[in-house]
């Protein structure tokens, strides 16, 4: 069964979020290190929580794997990648694993 990745990055006070550092450099260290075992990547930038209400996430990145052992192969490669966080935001991001049930 396909299980996916997101990581979340919420806003919150003194929080900054570098949108041009994690598209021109992050997205190539996850290509590289965990591009193999995903079947897709799709990145969300917060613009509104709702109508006339801030974002109350910076972003949301999905990453798509064909199965448990797939994840599990990508996160043992993700040492690059995790160690990179620190160059583009100062918040410390939220994962979820989940059954893609739909």
């Amino acid at each position: 069964m396909a299980v996916s990745l997101q990581v979340i990055y919420p806003i919150s006070d003194g929080k900054t979020f570098d949108f041009d550092y994690y598209t021109s450099t992050h997205f190539d260290l996850v290509g590289e290190h965990m591009g193999a075992h995903m079947d897709s990547m799709l990145v969300t930038k917060g613009l509104a929580g709702g109508p006339d209400v801030p974002p109350g996430i910076f972003a949301v990145a999905s990453l798509l794997f064909k199965d448990q052992d797939a994840l599990n192969a990508a996160m043992q490669a993700a040492g690059p990648v995790l160690e990179d966080i620190p160059n583009f935001t100062n918040v410390q991001p939220q994962m979820l694993i989940g059954e893609v049930i739909s």
